[in-house]
């Protein structure tokens, strides 16, 4: 099993196989336009136009199940990214990514890479713990996704290598690319 087995619905409504992208590098994400995380889809490009002649590829799922955060449509989300921070990298439809209609993909990367914690040293990990052990106070022990602009990063073969929590530093994420390079 690799994510090649997985069919997705790209922004336009077409169904894409992820076979598509067989010897490429990705990063999966779950994304927001109004998170507070959204400034990372600069970083993000900035990843992408540095590495994608290498064979690296960003696969972006706007995601509204975190704060609401993502409330427009698949276009509105695609023309955001692009007026504001210049996004090239392909957008699939809003998709759930967790909950009984998490989209298979998404069940999938879960599986393989479970939550193991937010970097402690981010300004914002003390405000994300408190609010999500409000909700559910054994989060830290669910694999589930916690927040926007998660990552999952896959190798040219399909296999799951490393999740990125949103807290994550970029420059750690930049350096697990370049290794699979």
């Amino acid at each position: 099993m690799s994510i090649y087995n997985f069919n997705v619905t790209n922004a336009e409504g077409k169904r894409v196989d992820l076979s598509e992208y067989k010897g490429k590098v990705l990063l999966i994400i779950n994304s927001a336009t109004e998170c507070g995380f959204t400034p990372q889809y600069a970083l993000l490009q900035e990843l992408y136009e540095k590495y994608k002649e290498q064979g690296m590829k960003i696969l972006d799922f706007p995601c509204n199940q975190f704060g609401n955060q993502a409330p427009g449509s698949n276009e509105e989300i695609a023309s955001f990214c692009s007026a504001r921070f210049g996004v090239t990298f392909p957008h699939f439809a809003k998709i759930d990514v967790k909950g009984e209609h998490a989209e298979p993909l998404f069940q999938y990367l879960i599986k393989e890479k479970g939550f193991q914690g937010f970097d402690p040293a981010h300004k914002i990990t003390a405000l994300l713990e408190e609010m999500l052990a409000k909700e559910n106070r054994d989060y830290k022990n669910e694999p589930d996704i916690k927040w926007n602009f998660t990552k999952f990063l896959i190798d040219r073969e399909g296999n799951v290598i490393s999740r990125f929590e949103p807290t994550e530093d970029m420059s750690i994420v930049e350096g697990r690319i370049k290794e699979l390079l």
